[in-house]
Order: structure tokens, then sequence, then C-alpha cells
């Protein structure tokens, strides 16, 4: 876990916000996850290895209010810390492994892109899974992005796991239904495209 850890400082103390692939200046895509599904501004919500991703800029911009953001990096925190300046406050940052993470909160809506496809191991991803049901509340939304099959196979130099709507499907299914999903190419800083697969799900 150190060693992911250490990766991920590194990268986020070397390179800038335009240097990593997965760089959006507008989340359009989860954004409109959120006001499609007319999440209410107080809903409990958090962004799974959410970096200095821009989704939780937008999301303080239309009005929620009780929002986490989770990374593994401490330095993911602070860039973003740093942009937020005094909206920072408004925000809960955690500095942890997922597979690490523990909480009394009930979650409302759990967003992850493009995080969870780094668990590899079938006992992260198990940890991962009882953690989504575990930590959320009797309905919840659940948003899933990851690289598609014919999406790329490393991601910043680590290998990921691929993923169609059926295996993600096949992994929640025993506490989530499948309510939505489609492939979208995500055109990076360098001009180059990576296709994901996204998945909506309610809690069963």
């Amino acid at each position: 876990m150190e060693n992911k850890k250490a990766h991920w400082d590194n990268v986020f103390s070397t390179k800038t916000e335009t240097q990593v692939s997965w760089y959006q200046q507008k989340p359009e895509t989860s954004i409109n996850f959120f006001t499609k599904n007319s999440i209410a501004k107080d809903a409990y919500i958090i962004d799974i290895g959410g970096g200095d991703s821009y989704l939780v800029d937008n999301l303080l911009e239309l009005g929620y209010t009780n929002l986490y953001l989770l990374d593994i990096s401490e330095n993911a925190i602070e860039r973003i810390k740093k942009r937020l300046g005094d909206k920072a406050l408004k925000v809960n940052f955690i500095v942890s492994n997922v597979v690490d993470f523990q909480t009394n909160v009930k979650f409302d809506v759990w967003h992850d892109r493009a995080s969870f496809h780094f668990l590899t191991q079938p006992e992260e991803v198990q940890i991962y899974k009882s953690k989504v049901n575990d930590f959320t509340t009797e309905n919840a939304l659940l948003f899933m992005g990851t690289f598609s099959e014919d999406g790329p196979k490393k991601c910043s130099g680590l290998n990921i796991t691929q993923y169609t709507a059926s295996s993600l499907n096949g992994v929640f299914k025993d506490n989530f239904t499948l309510t939505n999903s489609f492939i979208e190419n995500h055109k990076t800083p360098f001009d180059t495209e990576q296709n994901f697969i996204f998945c909506s799900f309610k809690k069963k």
C-alpha cells in the first residue's frame, strides 16, 4: 500500500494538472449524473480517488453542501485545497487508500471515476465492494467509471483492470441494481483518447 501512496504522491508533486491524462476542466459526464438524477443538494457525496479533479469545484458551484473527497495522495489533496482557497473549508478531505478507508458517515452518492480500475487483486475488489455497501445509505446511488475493454491497459505506469457493463454489474449486483451504462471517449490533454465504460447503480 505504501508503494502506491509513494507513486501517487510523486505524480502529484512532479506533474501539473494538465500533464496527467485524466485532466478535465469541466467533468461533464459526472456533472450530468448529478443533474439528471436530481440529487439533493444536502446529499452526502463521496468522490473516491478524486485527486485534484474539478468535480468538487463544480459541485460546490451547484450548491452541494456535504462533500467528501478521498485520495491516497496527500499531495493531491493539498493541491486541490490550494486551488479552492477558502472554499476548501466546505469540503471534507480524506487521505487514505480506499481499501483502508473507515468512516461512520453513510453516503447517499458514491462517485468513482478512474480509481476503481487500479484495484487489480480480487481481494482488493471484494474489500471495495464491502465498503461501498457498508458506507452507503438505503437507496444510495453509485456512479462508476473505468477503462473499457477498448481502453488503456495501464495508467500512470500502473496496471489496471478493464471492465464492461456486465463485469462491473457482476461486482456490485449483490447490493446494487444497474440502472444505466454507456461508453465514452475521454480526450486527454495530449490529444489522445481513452475509452471508458460508465455505469450507474441504485442500492437495493
